[in-house]
């Protein structure tokens, strides 16, 4: 089990989730079915990036401090999902994977919002926590749509 030292710990290891996200849904528009479910992980790609962009300011200005204590064991497993994107991977494969990470990443930024030190850091779990539930929705939205209504 991980255990965190610090908050640059932490937000290391949430930088690098968004950066496996961006490369992810790259991947996914790559081998998206449709035009729009492209456009779709081109979208959530850049907002991943703009995750990784807050989270990499906060770290880099300094502007959260835990003081001395070890953070918590968060269970790090059960915040990564390892089945990889692939080329053959079916849409409806890819849209459960991609729920999947969704849910997974919202359960780490509400994890780590209720371990948060101070109120503006819960807030930026928690405004992360709500865009990745968001990204969940329409996956969902894109699964009952697509792949629920053909069969």
């Amino acid at each position: 089990m991980k255990q965190f030292n610090s908050i640059d710990d932490i937000l290391d290891f949430a930088i690098g989730l968004e950066q496996d996200a961006v490369d992810f849904y790259k991947e996914l528009a790559k081998n998206a079915v449709t035009p729009d479910m492209r456009a779709v992980f081109e979208q959530f790609a850049r907002e991943e990036i703009s995750h990784k962009t807050r989270l990499t300011e906060v770290k880099d200005k300094g502007l959260f401090d835990i003081g001395s204590d070890t953070v918590t064991d968060l269970q790090i497993g059960d915040y990564l999902v390892s089945i990889k994107p692939s080329p053959g991977m079916s849409y409806r494969d890819a849209l459960v994977l991609a729920m999947k990470r969704e849910k997974a990443a919202f359960r780490l930024y509400m994890d780590l919002s209720e371990r948060a030190p101070g109120q503006e850091m819960k807030e930026l779990f928690l405004s992360l926590a709500v865009e990745e539930s968001k990204h969940k929705l329409r996956f969902e939205l894109e699964y009952d749509e697509y792949i629920l209504r053909e069969n």
